[in-house]
């Protein structure tokens, strides 16, 4: 059974909640992926232990969680690298689609836009710098000096 079949009965509003995006949302990214992959299909290679929508469930985890690729590759019983690789590559059709891209700059500075709010995640970790000290530096006795 795959993530996706057991998080596809939650009501709109968690769904929403747990992925970030809504059913709609989520059905037309699956449909986007579904069509490249046609027109792109290789047919050397395995195929993908992971279905569409779990792969997609896997990206949005990632953006929504900003967890490690090492740990949503524990999640879905993969290597990290194949959850990068994932990752990219459906990152990259959807980016080309052109349909879940956010507005530029300078779409965002213009007074006549219908964006109200824009929440970024700016959390500040405290860093120890070093500390400047003469323990550090080593002084030698010159002899040749007059």
């Amino acid at each position: 059974m795959d993530k996706y079949s057991q998080i596809s009965e939650l009501s709109k509003k968690d769904h929403k909640r747990l992925t970030g995006v809504t059913h709609d949302t989520f059905n037309e990214m699956v449909s986007v992926c579904e069509k490249s992959q046609k027109e792109t299909r290789i047919k050397v290679g395995r195929t993908p232990k992971l279905t569409l929508s779990d792969r997609i469930l896997m990206l949005l985890e990632y953006y929504r969680e900003y967890r490690t690729f090492f740990h949503i590759g524990q999640s879905y019983a993969l290597s990290e690298s194949n959850a990068y690789r994932t990752v990219r590559k459906l990152e990259n059709i959807l980016i080309k689609s052109g349909k879940f891209s956010l507005p530029g700059k300078k779409t965002l500075l213009d007074r006549d836009n219908d964006i109200e709010e824009i929440v970024v995640d700016a959390t500040e970790s405290k860093i120890e710098r070093p500390k400047k000290n003469n323990a550090g530096i080593i002084r030698v006795k010159r002899s040749n000096i007059i």
